[in-house]
């Protein structure tokens, strides 16, 4: 019998020149650059039909604009699509300045129409050249666009670009809801610059009428749309294809309306105290005296909400619930050790009811403090002795440095 390494003399394959180990001749190449499109969410290349255009809808106040915005944060930073908002006020400011008067936005005047149709279609027109950039998949346009002539001329001037559109409405009918939104944010735009607080309010209040006096709701006629509803109704319309739905889905579980988040550093470390980076040590005695008054604050602060009564002027304190976020090292988890965790009833504004569960603990690596790689457990100065270029490095830019061999 033969090695089964040895080659018989009829199947003895030709000679191959030993090729360097860098050698690849026909790479598989990833697209690159600020156009490039990810492969996980449009499987390739972009067609015209997958790209969407998003067309905002509703009267003023009722969060148009803050949906917008969460929608492009979202497609942007978490999915990688490059998603640019088309404001037509922006362009409304641009052409005729920020000083409208309330009778701008009136419907039965031709001149002023003719302005805020101008302002419009130059919107389109740039939304139109964003979406014929190779590699763009989103846009949105964002205005009242209050009657279904106006959605019409859209659609049909998008109609060239062959993409999805999908008007998304926003509809608010509580009136304390839309006061707060013009005096939290409406009278503070560029508009009101200046101007008195009070008559801005009235302003603005009647501006609004004059949109609600023609103000046509979205129908079937519309095309594929999504309704919002006080943040508590959704109604979805013929909404098809991956994104879209994604698009849907994160509408669906928007907050509107502001929430509060504390953010607090660990106690004093053991390691603090010795002046060293990084470890996972435990707390020191100042550290756990840290955490208990972190307890107290906890409790008395961030799980109760405070109100004060407007008439009595007394001070009203009902629980609400909160959260407990820390990372995986120790010296965190040692902070919240005292913080209370009882278990309440809470309603929720959909009118569930819920057994919630104060503070429950989840530990999170991406809150871990960066490794610092082979300086872990060094101070300053035995980092400076040891690696004085590094430690050079880090001092000219410590938002951009990294540890040899730590996290980035």
């Amino acid at each position: 019998m033969t090695d089964r390494h040895t080659v018989s003399e009829g199947m003895r394959m030709p000679e191959v020149e030993p090729r360097p180990e860098d050698y690849n001749p026909s790479p598989h190449v990833i697209p690159e650059g600020e156009n490039a499109t990810p492969l996980g969410v449009v499987g390739g290349d972009c067609r015209p039909t997958e790209k969407v255009i998003i067309v905002m809808c509703g009267l003023p106040a009722t969060g148009k604009t803050h949906i917008a915005n969460r929608i492009v944060r979202y497609l942007s930073f978490f999915l990688d699509i490059d998603t640019r908002i088309f404001n037509v006020g922006d362009y409304r400011r641009k052409f005729f300045g920020a000083k409208c008067p309330a009778e701008f936005f009136d419907y039965s005047n031709e001149q002023y129409m003719k302005k805020r149709e101008q302002a419009c279609d130059a919107a389109l027109a740039d939304l139109m050249e964003f979406m014929k950039i190779d590699g763009v998949r989103v846009g949105v346009l964002d205005s009242t666009n209050s009657t279904r002539k106006r959605r019409a001329h859209i659609r049909e001037v998008l109609k060239e670009l062959k993409c999805k559109v999908i008007f998304l409405e926003s509809i608010c009918d509580q009136t304390e809801l839309i006061e707060q939104n013009i005096k939290n944010i409406k009278v503070n735009t560029p508009d009101y610059k200046d101007v008195d607080p009070d008559k801005a309010f009235e302003d603005f209040q009647k501006r609004r009428n004059m949109y609600s006096n023609v103000y046509e709701t979205l129908d079937k006629v519309d095309g594929p749309y999504m309704k919002v509803i006080n943040s508590e109704t959704f109604i979805v319309h013929s909404v098809r294809g991956f994104l879209p739905q994604k698009v849907v889905h994160f509408v669906m579980n928007l907050h509107l309306l502001p929430r509060v988040f504390y953010l607090s550093r660990h106690g004093q470390s053991e390691y603090n105290l010795l002046g060293k980076i990084g470890g996972d040590a435990g707390l020191t005695e100042a550290g756990l005296e840290y955490a208990r008054r972190l307890a107290v604050f906890a409790k008395e602060v961030v799980a109760m909400d405070v109100k004060i009564d407007e008439k009595t002027g007394e001070e009203i304190r009902t629980p609400r619930p909160a959260r407990l976020w820390t990372s995986t090292l120790k010296r965190t988890k040692e902070t919240a050790q005292f913080i209370e965790r009882e278990k309440t009833a809470f309603t929720w504004d959909n009118g569930e009811e819920v057994e919630w569960q104060q503070f429950e603990g989840r530990a999170r690596r991406n809150l871990d403090e960066l490794y610092a790689g082979i300086c872990d457990g060094l101070t300053y100065k035995e980092i400076e002795e040891r690696y004085p270029e590094e430690f050079k490095r880090r001092q000219e830019d410590k938002l951009t440095y990294r540890y040899p061999r730590g996290t980035i």
